[in-house]
């Protein structure tokens, strides 16, 4: 499998780290020191700055409003003459992007073949043929007044589960997804709440939903219940508290039911085409597009060569890098969407009087990123070399081989749900600085570099640092061993720590 996106994972010497000859600069693997001499391919450069762990310098003259160059693209324009051995940055260094664009369609070239693994994982096969990678209880409340019902009804599931010799290997836990909304909202923002509660209903992982209404709500139980269909709902069941004299008891009762009938379910062995991987980032760091995100995209890679699904959101994270991902568009059809949703989100941006480039996060940039260009030119590497086999909305549910393109935004745990009710069964999360959080399914943190991983080792659930000294190909085969465990049942971190929530992207007034 070869690194995703056009570049070549090398480090110069062990403390620098450049992609290609075509750049102008290269990156600090631990802290220089102004005056100090480094070699950078053959070359020798003397620092005139104090450079941190993971920031850039320059490695030749650069006049004012010059490109500058990394990945073998343009990061953004010089905002003032820079000499060779100048720490580059935010001081020197600013956007280019503005709003939207226009965008011409090249058939995609023939993508390069694949090795396909050979390797399986232990999944739970549900009647549709999707494969669950988690055998789980999901509570899924239409509205947040209920949600803390929710919360407490899966405490008792647990217990039940618990108290189940039966469900012992078959049952992997019952998690209720609290959130605030459901009500008071209107036309598109309420839609978008409900096809995102009733995509989550049809996930593989959950063998069993309960839907939890209040009864007045705007998010109507029949109305989300119209949005399932027929041949999904022999394991659901459905509690409008409203309704009911002790809701608690009613809500218990249906559990049982649902929870008897998941007692049948397995795990079997099928191969890697099963998975549905969700690929995402946060906290990031100038190392994320060197190491984590690269090996991400190795992942994505041979899953969907396998024939298997990965799934690519974040649309604000890909501005600057959008054409290696419209280059890879399947068809006329799907490049129109793709370039629609990169056009529509800058315009939703510009709307609300914000600039396009308002990102990289002030963590991003202490970790020596300085532009959404470098920003996004790191993220979409977790796309892999994949073509883009198909494009879809906020809550829509993938129905593709291969990599789709998701609408959602970068938020954390907006996107990891979008990635979710997309059918995701288990994310990628690669991160530079940290986070615990998790979504419904399993959420693998990789992180970029060594230290985090020795620093978090309750976050971490994979060390791609490693590249830099094993490489890459060794990193990438142990990362695809590790993720056929945790899809066969081995706990993330995440779900050790039971760190699991849900996030909805709420765009319209309140009421």
């Amino acid at each position: 499998m070869s690194i995703a996106h056009p570049t070549v994972l090398h480090a110069t010497t062990p403390r620098i780290f450049r992609i290609a000859a075509q750049d102008d600069v290269a990156v600090a693997l631990e802290p220089l020191t102004a005056g100090e001499q480094v070699h950078v391919d053959g070359a020798s450069v003397i620092l005139r700055d104090d450079v941190p762990a993971g920031h850039k310098f320059a490695l030749r003259d650069l006049t004012q409003g010059a490109p500058v160059l990394r990945y073998r693209a343009r990061i953004g324009l010089a905002t003032r003459a820079i000499a060779t051995g100048e720490h580059v940055h935010s001081h020197n260094l600013a956007t280019a992007l503005a709003g939207e664009a226009d965008y011409s369609f090249t058939a995609a070239a023939a993508a390069a073949p694949v090795q396909v693994s050979a390797r399986t994982f232990r999944g739970f096969v549900r009647p549709d043929g999707s494969v669950g990678t988690r055998n789980e209880l999901w509570i899924l409340p239409t509205v947040g007044c209920v949600g803390r019902l929710g919360e407490r009804l899966a405490q008792r599931g647990n217990a039940m589960i618990a108290a189940m010799p039966q469900a012992q290997g078959r049952i992997d836990g019952v998690h209720a997804f609290n959130h605030p909304f459901g009500c008071s909202q209107l036309g598109a923002d309420l839609d978008g709440t409900a096809a995102v509660i009733a995509s989550l209903a049809l996930n593989p992982n959950a063998g069993g939903v309960l839907l939890l209404g209040l009864g007045c709500e705007s998010n109507q139980l029949d109305a989300l219940l119209t949005r399932i269909p027929e041949s999904h709902r022999a394991r659901l069941q459905v509690l409008r508290a409203q309704s009911e004299s002790d809701e608690f008891a009613a809500g218990e009762a249906l559990m049982a039911q649902l929870l008897a009938d998941m007692t049948q379910d397995q795990r079997t062995d099928v191969p890697l085409s099963a998975l549905r991987l969700g690929v995402k980032c946060g906290g990031s760091d100038a190392l994320s597009g060197l190491t984590a995100n690269p090996l991400i995209g190795r992942m994505a890679d041979a899953v969907t060569g396998a024939g298997g699904a990965a799934i690519l959101t974040e649309i604000p994270e890909i501005f600057g890098a959008e054409t290696l991902l419209m280059q890879r568009a399947t068809s006329k059809d799907v490049f129109d969407k793709l370039t629609a949703l990169v056009n529509s989100f800058k315009r939703y941006f510009l709307d609300h009087g914000e600039p396009v480039s308002e990102n990289p996060s002030p963590g991003n940039i202490a970790g020596g990123i300085t532009t959404l260009e470098e920003k996004s030119l790191g993220a979409v590497q977790k796309g892999g070399l994949a073509p883009v086999a198909d494009v879809i909305s906020y809550g829509q549910r993938i129905s593709e081989a291969g990599l789709t393109v998701l609408e959602a935004p970068g938020n954390d745990a907006v996107s990891t749900t979008a990635l979710a009710a997309a059918g995701a069964t288990i994310t990628l999360f690669s991160t530079g600085r940290g986070t615990p959080l998790g979504s419904p399914v399993p959420t693998m943190k990789i992180a970029s570099n060594s230290a985090l991983a020795t620093r978090k080792p309750g976050w971490i659930d994979f060390d791609a640092g490693a590249a830099l000294s094993a490489g890459m190909d060794e990193t990438a085969d142990a990362l695809l061993d590790r993720i056929v465990e945790i899809a066969s049942g081995a706990p993330t971190c995440n779900e050790r720590n039971d760190e699991r929530a849900i996030g909805i992207w709420k765009r319209g007034v309140t009421l």
